[in-house]
C-alpha cells in the first residue's frame, strides 16, 4: 500500500485526536515502521488495519467509521496535494467516473507496483450513481468515505448507501433536490 496513505492516516489521527494518541496506536499495533512512513514508500496494507483497529479501541470510535472518516480526510488532502485532478471539474459523477482513466492511471505510472482497487461505475437513471469497489483489500469503507467528500467538495446533495463486502462492494450516490 503507497506510503502516502499512511502518513495521511498518521497526520488525521494527530489533527483529529491527539500526538499522545498516535503515540499509543503505534505502540498497541506493534508497529514495525514506529510510525515513520514515507509518502513514496510501500507498506503492507494489514499496517493500516493494526493502526485502525488500535484507534478504535483506543477511542471507541467503529472502525468502518475511522476508515470512513479517514476516507472524507484523503479526498480534502488530494485536492490539496493534486489539484490537477479537480480542475476544470465542477460535477461529481463526471469526476467520479474518471477515478480510473484520469487518476488511478497516473498513480500506476508513478507507482508500477502500486496495487489500486478497480473502481467501475454505472448510471442507471440519470440522478443515480453507482460505483462498484473490488480490491483484494478490505477497505470499501475508505472508497465509501472518498465518495463522502466528493459529495462535500462538490457541495452536492446526495442520499449515499454501500453494500456488499469490505473487498467487493457497491457504493449508491442519488442526487437529492435540495
Amino acid at each position: 500500500m503507497l506510503g502516502i496513505v499512511f502518513s495521511e492516516f498518521t497526520q488525521m489521527v494527530e489533527d483529529k485526536f491527539s500526538m499522545d494518541t498516535l503515540d499509543d496506536i503505534l505502540d498497541a499495533s506493534q508497529n514495525p515502521h514506529d510510525g515513520s512512513y514515507t509518502a513514496v514508500g510501500v507498506y503492507e496494507h494489514k499496517e493500516l488495519i493494526d493502526l485502525v483497529v488500535a484507534l478504535s479501541e483506543k477511542t471507541g470510535v467503529p472502525a468502518d467509521d475511522l476508515v470512513q472518516a479517514f476516507g472524507e480526510h484523503m479526498l480534502a488532502r488530494f485536492n490539496e496535494l493534486y489539484p490537477m485532478f479537480f480542475q476544470d471539474q465542477d460535477d461529481m459523477f463526471k469526476f467520479l467516473e474518471g477515478i480510473e482513466k484520469r487518476i488511478h492511471s497516473e498513480v500506476r505510472k508513478l507507482y508500477p507496483s502500486a496495487e489500486l482497487p478497480m473502481i467501475d461505475w454505472e448510471c442507471p437513471e440519470p440522478n443515480i450513481m453507482q460505483l462498484h469497489y473490488k480490491s483484494g483489500r478490505p477497505f470499501a469503507a475508505l472508497a465509501l468515505g472518498l465518495a463522502k467528500g466528493c459529495i462535500a467538495h462538490f457541495n452536492e446533495s446526495c442520499e449515499i448507501t454501500m453494500e456488499g463486502s469490505p473487498t467487493d462492494a457497491i457504493i449508491t450516490l442519488k442526487r437529492v433536490p435540495r
